[in-house]
């Protein structure tokens, strides 16, 4: 059975993770694990860590603002949710392709002649 719906598009992840997992201290035994997909880390690092915009960073990605917002949203919650009941945050999964590659991102700046 084929999947319905629009097919989802590959997000761009400019950069991998050095670090894929995060335990708390002081819980005894095995916490439980939440993921963070690598859109969702990608998304975090641009917007929070680098301050772009959402417009400026959904172009990075290749995706909408609309789309970046959604996701930012989603990181968010799921780290939120981890802080707050202990549990280990491993960065995996996704729908992503790893890109060096920079893009110029327009910018309004006229060129110096």
């Amino acid at each position: 059975m084929q999947p319905r719906g629009r097919p989802k598009k590959y997000r761009i992840v400019r950069l991998d993770p050095k670090i894929a997992q995060f335990s708390p201290r002081g819980r005894p035994g095995r916490p439980d694990e939440l993921d963070l997909s690598m859109d969702e880390f990608e998304a975090l690092r641009l917007a929070d860590y680098m301050g772009l915009p959402q417009k400026k960073a959904g172009k990075s990605m290749r995706i909408s603002q609309q789309t970046f917002s959604r996701i930012l949203k989603k990181a968010h919650k799921n780290i939120a949710y981890g802080l707050i009941h202990g549990n280990t945050i491993k960065i995996q999964g996704g729908h992503y392709v790893i890109s060096s590659r920079e893009e110029k991102l327009q910018s309004n700046t006229p060129k110096q002649a």
